[in-house]
């Protein structure tokens, strides 16, 4: 049973990010670094957005392997579930009209950002292929999280944005806000797990 809860929550939770993302793109008011990168590569490849995310996610998963970590089945599900569930709901969500339905938009994208993580996370089935190259260059340099974090969020953010990844208020909400979603979403749902990260 208790697996059963487990992989519903990481399902869900995998399921809600990838709608979060989508509100956040149709607000066009800036986005999360990873998803500037992910939004500037995307006709580059011809790919969908969403299936540029799971191209990104399976490519920083290949360096894992000198890094020595270890993927699980939320780091799997996490590739194939976040960007397909971002283009289902591309399809689905309208354009939202007015400055002020947008800003909405993207606060509602960011919090269910943020319980989201907390849900994937929390299920304790293996970090996401962000999560697990972050942890895993702490691990292998000894370098505080803060700073390994800051370093790659701000390499995918700058790489993003000279190819055409939009960055705005939003960018900078975000990334004053997710820590602090996710730090008291998680509580919420944490599953006891051996293993537990936090959200890249």
């Amino acid at each position: 049973m208790m697996m059963h809860r487990r992989l519903f929550q990481l399902f869900w939770g995998l399921g809600l990010y990838g709608f979060s993302m989508a509100l956040m793109l149709r607000a066009n008011l800036g986005l999360d670094p990873w998803d500037v990168l992910h939004q500037g590569m995307a006709p580059r490849l011809a790919l969908s957005f969403g299936m540029t995310v799971n191209l990104v996610g399976a490519v920083v998963l290949l360096l894992w392997w000198p890094l020595r970590q270890r993927p699980g089945i939320g780091t799997v599900a996490n590739i194939v579930m976040i960007g397909t569930a971002v283009d289902l709901s591309l399809m689905l969500l309208p354009m939202p009209e007015g400055l002020a339905m947008r800003a909405a938009w993207l606060g509602a994208g960011i919090v269910l950002n943020g319980i989201a993580g907390g849900a994937y996370i929390g299920a304790g089935l293996g970090p996401g292929p962000r999560d697990g190259l972050m942890t895993g260059v702490c691990r292998r340099t000894g370098l505080p999280v803060k700073w390994v974090r800051t370093g790659i969020e701000l390499a995918v953010l700058a790489i993003g944005w000279l190819l055409g990844g939009t960055v705005g208020a939003g960018t900078v909400l975000y990334a004053m806000s997710i820590g602090w979603i996710v730090h008291h979403a998680l509580p919420w749902f944490r599953i006891d797990a051996p293993e537990r990260v936090a959200l890249a």
